[in-house]
């Protein structure tokens, strides 16, 4: 199947990249370990240093399991191209990297995950890019912090932290507008509850050690970019040495398979997760695009076509430290850890305030963010009640 492919998102998850004919039948795409490629003769040593040669020449710019785990996602993404880097952060600043240059300026939206925002400030700022952060909900009026000199636009919905979902087709044609490329971190929908290209965005990374690995065990990122964007992108990643081993690639491929199955899954829990906690008297708030509390609840509703296993809860203010310890220290499936996307269910203690500069965070309760596992959702429900049931015992008792 071809980029563009019409078959339907899960049909594209399995058959995408696979060739079994032209390897002895074999279903799934091998594994070539492969740093030196040998050319048989001098004709072909010299036709493969030349632009435009399509074969290989060396692991690190393209195997054949490469261009199969890209070619899925080229196809699930309907891309123009993709291409596999060693890590999520690493899609993020390759692409970035593509599109601006010194003396140029770049948009970010405020809620935007940590280390995109660290790049932007602590490497582009020295090479003489300037930044500036948005505020996620500003839709079209976007158009108000355009300069000349501005030429990309980076957007993240739902923010990975506090959830935010941009409207992102009026912030799309507010920057093509201005003839400006638009970016998108997409890791917690992906192409299956959200279409990218179709709703403006020019180019988007994804964290494949999240969800299309799905098993905690890989590090890998992708930049699937529009025909104007695919090539400076790879070009980019060449330029900085980046790419993936083999072993990692099969593994990110065969996660790809399967992730319609798990994100189902996943999505379910957290909405039902998110459902219950709004129950919950310890609860303040719940930050879940797929509640029809959710103020960007339109928006989430419109755009996408489903949500994956991550959200957020604000408690009630007034938890001492010993009693946040006594819920967290006592669950029993859900570990503490970052990352997301894999099969088991997280739970984590953010603190926000200091990764906002275009908005302000002013909860006074404690934030948490959880993932919701592939475990039974009545086990989930029941281990995280415990641990509110000892969160609040643990304040009476400091009381």
């Amino acid at each position: 199947m071809k980029p563009g492919s019409s078959r339907r998102k899960r049909t594209q998850l399995t058959h995408a990249g696979r060739h079994p004919h032209d390897n002895h039948g074999v279903v799934n795409p091998p594994v070539y370990h492969a740093s030196t490629i040998l050319q048989p003769t001098l004709a072909q040593w010299e036709a493969s240093r030349k632009p435009g040669w399509t074969g290989y020449r060396y692991g690190r710019w393209s195997t054949p399991t490469s261009n199969a785990f890209e070619e899925a996602v080229t196809e699930f993404y309907g891309a123009a191209g993709t291409v596999a880097v060693s890590s999520g952060k690493a899609a993020i600043t390759n692409a970035l990297l593509a599109c601006v240059s010194p003396g140029q300026h770049l948009l970010v939206t405020d809620n935007a995950y940590g280390p995109t925002r660290r790049f932007s400030d602590a490497f582009l700022s020295r090479f003489g890019v300037e930044v500036t952060y948005f505020d996620p909900e500003i839709g079209a009026g976007i158009a108000g912090l355009f300069r000349p000199e501005t030429v990309a636009v980076y957007t993240e919905a739902p923010g990975s932290h506090t959830f935010e979902i941009s409207d992102i087709p009026a912030i799309a044609t507010a920057a093509h507008r201005h003839g400006a490329v638009v970016l998108m971190d997409n890791t917690w929908a992906s192409a299956l509850y959200f279409d990218a290209f179709a709703h403006g965005v020019d180019i988007v990374v994804e964290a494949v050690t999240k969800y299309i690995c799905g098993h905690s065990d890989v590090m890998m990122g992708v930049i699937a970019a529009n025909e104007t964007w695919a090539g400076p992108v790879r070009e980019m990643a060449k330029l900085h040495g980046n790419g993936c081993g083999g072993d990692d690639l099969y593994l990110a491929q065969r996660g790809l398979r399967t992730l319609a199955v798990r994100m189902e899954q996943n999505g379910q829990n957290g909405l039902a997760l998110a459902s219950w906690l709004e129950s919950r008297p310890e609860v303040s708030r719940v930050l879940h695009p797929g509640l029809p509390s959710h103020p960007g609840h339109a928006l989430w509703k419109r755009d996408f076509t489903g949500s994956s296993g991550l959200f957020g809860f604000v408690l009630k203010p007034g938890y001492p430290r010993n009693a946040l310890a006594a819920m967290l220290d006592g669950l029993e499936l859900y570990g503490m850890g970052a990352s997301w996307g894999g099969y088991e269910s997280l739970i984590l203690p953010l603190d926000p305030t200091s990764d906002r500069t275009a908005t302000t965070w002013d909860e006074p309760g404690q934030l948490m963010r959880v993932h919701a596992g592939l475990e039974d959702i009545d086990d989930l429900i029941a281990d995280l009640g415990a641990g509110l049931d000892r969160l609040s015992s643990a304040t009476a008792r400091t009381g």
